[in-house]
């Protein structure tokens, strides 16, 4: 099975359904990049940033937003939830035997989320956990090398979560690593996912501003500048033609 990229904004995004892109990357290594508008915004101003999401070996449309943007631009490629996908993962590698790591968030959440999956996954191997409070960048990449995880899930938020993990797999070349958000704070309990109604609709992001209002400055004006940017790259193309 090959990569189908398609592009938006001058960044790739593959193309895969959830179950192609979970069988991909399980039967790969490398960086999964969970891409939203936010940042592919960040990253259209951070060269540094927009080589990290270039080079990853999966970007998978997170967003809503990158999924009406391809829309626009007529690719038909669904949101995989970043969230559920990481879920996901840690269901594959467990079934293989294989061992996972957890880096990020606070102390308290860190620990129960890992606390909470292995009663779900009974008998899941983690050899290392971390929270996302810490000096030396340096030193925890270097307990991860020694620790050899399979499949590492970090939550640090965006972009430091993404520049974590360039650095780590140029250690860890054989394992998956992608970055969750708070993807965590959800394993843990902390935060209640948007009711699948919200899911269905493609307005959990909705939700989530409405539960926590401090969320509305980064959406805004992000998400509208960025379906505006798209619009105009759909009028540029076909200009081109």
């Amino acid at each position: 099975m090959n990569r189908d990229l398609v592009k938006i904004l001058g960044f790739g995004v593959d193309s895969f359904c959830f179950e192609d892109a979970l069988n991909y990357i399980c039967a790969h290594s490398g960086h999964v990049v969970t891409i939203n508008p936010e940042m592919i915004s960040n990253a259209l101003k951070d060269e540094n940033f927009a080589s990290v999401i270039n080079n990853a070996e999966l970007v998978i449309p997170d967003g809503i937003g990158v999924e009406l943007g391809l829309k626009i631009l007529g690719h038909n490629v669904k949101r995989i939830a970043g969230v559920e996908f990481g879920k996901a993962l840690i269901k594959c590698f467990y079934s293989e035997g294989k061992s996972v790591a957890f880096v990020g968030a606070r102390p308290e959440v860190v620990n129960l989320a890992v606390e909470k999956l292995k009663q779900e996954f009974q008998g899941l191997n983690v050899v290392y956990s971390h929270d996302g409070y810490f000096d030396s960048e340096d030193l925890i990449i270097e307990e991860l090398s020694k620790a050899s995880p399979d499949l590492v899930l970090v939550a640090l938020g965006s972009p430091k979560q993404e520049f974590f993990i360039s650095k780590l797999k140029t250690e860890l070349k054989s394992a998956v690593m992608i970055g969750l958000g708070g993807s965590f704070d959800v394993w843990a309990g902390v935060v209640r996912r948007a009711p699948v109604i919200y899911q269905k609709l493609g307005l959990e992001w909705l939700y989530r501003t409405v539960k926590d209002p401090k969320r509305f400055k980064r959406i805004f004006p992000t998400l509208p500048m960025f379906v505006l940017r798209v619009i105009l790259e759909r009028l540029n193309n076909a200009n081109r033609k």
